[in-house]
């Protein structure tokens, strides 16, 4: 039996949901106060048994300070996915990813070892469970456009903007 923690926390950009396993690792994570939208996101071999409503320690700091602008205060925090070679690895690719320096799908294909393999790199930003700490929303269409977003393109464009570089 495992159990997961899960915390509904403000931020500028509404609200933001966490679920945290019983190592502290973050499983599903988005801008949403329902929990009900991040379930069905966590691999089936992920999934709690048991759910608790609770604080979230270091993950909910992480998440307040990111909002707050320490925009490093998320790149620390353990994740856990469950997928394919491919998707596991781009995940791990797209941590990389640095704020303020995002990237195109071609070119996240490319970082993750597979430069002809856009849609898949696609895919796997569609298929990340655990928004902002996989930061998907730092990659963007060949064309420099947004592209789309789980959790919304006014959310995306805000978190793009949060961590463009100040003049």
């Amino acid at each position: 039996m495992s159990t997961a923690t899960w915390s509904v926390l403000d931020t500028p950009i509404g609200p933001f949901t966490a679920v945290v396993d019983d190592d502290g690792a973050v499983i599903a994570s988005g801008w949403t106060a329902s929990l009900d939208e991040l379930l069905p996101q966590i691999h089936p071999t992920l999934r709690p048994t048991e759910l608790v409503a609770g604080d979230l320690g270091p993950v909910a700091d992480a998440v307040t300070r990111y909002h707050s602008g320490e925009l490093s205060a998320v790149d620390g925090v353990p994740v856990r996915q469950r997928s394919g070679e491919f998707l596991e690895h781009a995940w791990e690719v797209l941590r990389t990813v640095p704020a303020g320096g995002p990237v195109t799908y071609t070119e996240y294909a490319a970082k993750a070892g597979r430069p002809a393999a856009v849609r898949a790199a696609a895919s796997a930003c569609a298929r990340n469970a655990v928004a902002l700490f996989v930061p998907c929303h730092r990659v963007l269409r060949t064309d420099g456009t947004l592209g789309g977003f789980r959790w919304g393109v006014d959310a995306k464009r805000w978190l793009l903007a949060h961590e463009s570089p100040r003049q």
